[in-house]
C-alpha cells in the first residue's frame, strides 16, 4: 500500500524550520547531556522532528513532505558571508595550515574510500559498493551519492545503488551532526587543547567589533546594506558557476563560486570605493549568516527521511561504523596533532568530523556549538570552508575514479 503524502508549502517549512530551530534550544537548555557535549540546536531540534516524521510514516504510513526551496538560498548566503568576511591577508596568513589541512583531508578521502572498499571485497560485494560508504556518499553527500548512483547501477553492477546511497548520506549526515561536538569536547578537556586568554580571537561569520559603537549595533540599515551585498555577490556566483560550466565545463556547486564571489569583492570594492560602508566583519552580517546557518541545518535535519534506513543491508551498516570509528581515530591522532595541538586544531577537528561524515554546513554548525561554548577560532573557520566546500568536491571526482579502476 503506497503511503500518503502531506506535503507543507514553503512557507509552512520555513516558519515551521523557526519553531524546530527554538525547540533545540530549548531541548539544549533542559538536557545537560546536549549542552555539555556540544550538540548545535538545529541538530536537537531537527532530528527530534525527523524521528516525529519516521514514527508517523511507520504508524500512520503518511510521509510527511517539506519544501526545501528556501534552504538552497540559505546555503548561499551562509557561505558568501564567509567569503565577504575573508582578506587575502588573512588568506594568505593561513597558508600553511591550509595546505596542510588540505593534505590530511585528501589522505582521509582515500582512507575513507579504501575502508569502505575492503570490506566491500571482503563480504564478496562490488567496489563500488563499499564506495557508497565512502566519499560517494559521506564525504559527497546527497547530491554526489545521487549523482553516482545511476552510473554504478549500470557500469559496476550496485543494484539500488541510488536508494542505497541516499541512505548512506542521511544516517552519515545524523552521525557528523552527533559526533562534532563531543570530539571537541574531547580534545579540549581532556587533550590540554583550551583556549590561550593571551590570544583572543574573533571567528569572521560571527561579527568583528568596530571602533565606533554606533556601527557595531545591528539596524535596519545595516541588514539592508548586508542583503543588498550578499545578494550581489550571490547573483554574481550564479553567473560565474553558469559560465565555467559551458565555458571550461567545470561544475562546481554554486555555494562556492558564491563563496569565491564573495572574497572577490570584500578584497576589492573597498580598495576602489575608500569611503563606501562595507558591511564586511559587521555584526549585520553576522546575524543573517548565523540565522542562514541555523534555519538550513534545521530544514535539513528535520527533512530527512529516517525510514529510507531501513533499506540499509548489514554490510552497509558494518561499513558505516567502522567509518565512525576511523574518523573519529584520525581525527584524534592525526588531525589533532599534525594540526598544532592547540584549540583551533580541536575546533577544527569537530568540523573534520563535520564534513568527512557529512557535509560543510554541519561542520561550521559543529565548529560553532563548540565556540559559543569555549570561545572563537579565527583559524578554524577560515580554512576549513575553503577545503572542505571547494577543494573536496574537486578531489572527490578523481579519488572516486581512481578507486573504481579509472574508467572514465
Amino acid at each position: 500500500m503506497n503511503p500518503g503524502v502531506l506535503s507543507l508549502d514553503e512557507f509552512v517549512s520555513f516558519n515551521l524550520a523557526i519553531l524546530v530551530y527554538f525547540l533545540g534550544v530549548r531541548l539544549n537548555k533542559k538536557v545537560a547531556l546536549l549542552r555539555r557535549y556540544n550538540i548545535p540546536e538545529p541538530v536537537s531540534g531537527g532530528l527530534l522532528v525527523s524521528f516525529a516524521a519516521f514514527v508517523t510514516f511507520s504508524v500512520l504510513n503518511v510521509e510527511i513532505s517539506f519544501s526545501l526551496e528556501s534552504r538552497d538560498y540559505l546555503l548561499f548566503c551562509f557561505f558568501t558571508a564567509i567569503g565577504l568576511n575573508a582578506r587575502f591577508a588573512e588568506l594568505l596568513k593561513g597558508g600553511r595550515p591550509l595546505l596542510l589541512l588540505l593534505i590530511l583531508t585528501v589522505g582521509y578521502m582515500c582512507l575513507q574510500n579504501a575502508v569502505g572498499a575492503s570490506i566491500a571485497v571482503a563480504l564478496g560485494l562490488p567496489v563500488g559498493f563499499g564506495l557508497l560508504g565512502g566519499t560517494i556518499s559521506l564525504v559527497g553527500g546527497h547530491g554526489t551519492a545521487i549523482a553516482w548512483g545511476p552510473r554504478l547501477v549500470e557500469d559496476y553492477g550496485v543494484i539500488g545503488a541510488v536508494e542505497i546511497g541516499a541512505a548512506t548520506a542521511t544516517l552519515g549526515l545524523i552521525a557528523a551532526s552527533l559526533l562534532g561536538g563531543p570530539i571537541g569536547n574531547y580534545l579540549i578537556e581532556r587533550r590540554g587543547a583550551r583556549p590561550d586568554p593571551n590570544r583572543p580571537e574573533e571567528a569572521p561569520m560571527i561579527g568583528l567589533e568596530t571602533e565606533d559603537e554606533a556601527d557595531a549595533k545591528v539596524t535596519h540599515t545595516g541588514l539592508m546594506r548586508a542583503i543588498l551585498v550578499l545578494n550581489i555577490a550571490i547573483a554574481l556566483g550564479v553567473v560565474l558557476q553558469e559560465a565555467l560550466k559551458v565555458g571550461i565545463g567545470l561544475d562546481l556547486p554554486i555555494f562556492v563560486c558564491c563563496l569565491f564571489c564573495g572574497i572577490l569583492l570584500s578584497n576589492s570594492v573597498p580598495v576602489v570605493f575608500k569611503r563606501m560602508t562595507w558591511p564586511a566583519g559587521s555584526r549585520s552580517l553576522a546575524v543573517i549568516s548565523d540565522l542562514a546557518l541555523g534555519i538550513f541545518l534545521t530544514m535539513s535535519l528535520m527533512s530527512l527521511q529516517l525510514w529510507t534506513l531501513a533499506g540499509l543491508a548489514g554490510p552497509m551498516l558494518l561499513i558505516l561504523f567502522s567509518q565512525i570509528a576511523v574518523v573519529t581515530f584520525f581525527i584524534i591522532w592525526v588531525v589533532f596533532p599534525l594540526m598544532g595541538r592547540n584549540y583551533n586544531a580541536a575546533v577544527l577537528g569537530s568540523g573534520f568530523a563535520g564534513f568527512a561524515l557529512g557535509a560543510t554546513p554541519t561542520a561550521i554548525a559543529n565548529m560553532t556549538a563548540v565556540t559559543k561554548q569555549y570561545g572563537p577560532a579565527t583559524q578554524a573557520f577560515l580554512i576549513l570552508p575553503l577545503v572542505s566546500a571547494f577543494f573536496v568536491d574537486l578531489a572527490n571526482a578523481v579519488i572516486i575514479l581512481l578507486f573504481l579502476g579509472g574508467n572514465v
